[in-house]
């Protein structure tokens, strides 16, 4: 069970929501909560649910993006170094 304070701009919306839709209040926050965490779960992690796919194109160096300044700097030094 949980109960919870709302402002009353959120109560009068919540209200309204709840009888322009003809469902109770607790319905309409249990879909706004499943909603909410299903919109985290999409956004929270863009980089780990694909970071098998990052850094291995091309080069086959996992860490070239990463690693990228020092490698220019050795290549540049081997080309101006007389």
């Amino acid at each position: 069970m949980l109960n919870v304070r709302l402002n009353e701009e959120l109560e009068k919306k919540l209200k309204q929501y709840s009888i322009e839709e003809n469902l109770p209040k607790s319905a309409v926050v249990k879909e706004a909560l499943a909603l909410y965490f299903t919109q985290k779960e999409k956004t929270a992690f863009p980089f780990s649910k694909g970071s098998d796919l990052f850094g291995l194109e091309g080069s086959g160096n996992p860490d070239a993006s990463t690693s990228y300044k020092s490698a220019l700097k050795n290549k540049l030094n081997e080309k101006h170094s007389h």
